[in-house]
């Protein structure tokens, strides 16, 4: 009989404990999508600023070359997706040019603003 009794008691401690991982792990899912949201976002922010460079620097490049149109040669070095909004300015001074491109970094939450990444170049003008 006691063999009885002891199986009663553990298994009806054990019957109130059922579904308890499965709650735990409910209540992190919102963390642990607010965690990759971020990284996410992360993530896109700095490939704007990459891309900004690459852009102020292919401006600068194409002027300091060919005399080229600065704004066109930036816009075609960086993503299509990204060259929608930038702003390419060319500054020749002297023997220099300077590029100075603005890109906005897209939001995956349109909620939130997170301003424009800037980059600038400066490249010497070469002997045309």
């Amino acid at each position: 009989m006691r063999k009885r009794i002891s199986r009663r008691r553990h298994g009806a401690r054990g019957r109130g404990d059922r579904g308890q991982t499965a709650i735990e792990y409910l209540g992190w899912i919102p963390i642990l999508l607010l965690i990759a949201l971020a990284a996410i976002q992360l993530g896109i922010a700095v490939y704007a600023v990459q891309q900004a460079g690459t852009a102020a620097r292919a401006a600068a490049r194409t002027v300091s070359i060919d005399n080229g149109s600065g704004v066109q040669g930036g816009k075609a070095a960086m993503s299509d997706w990204l060259a929608e909004g930038t702003e390419i300015d060319v500054e020749p001074a002297g023997d220099e040019v300077t590029a100075t491109a603005r890109v906005d970094i897209p939001a995956l939450i349109p909620v939130f603003d997170f301003g424009r990444a800037t980059r600038s170049a400066t490249m010497p003008v070469t002997d045309r």
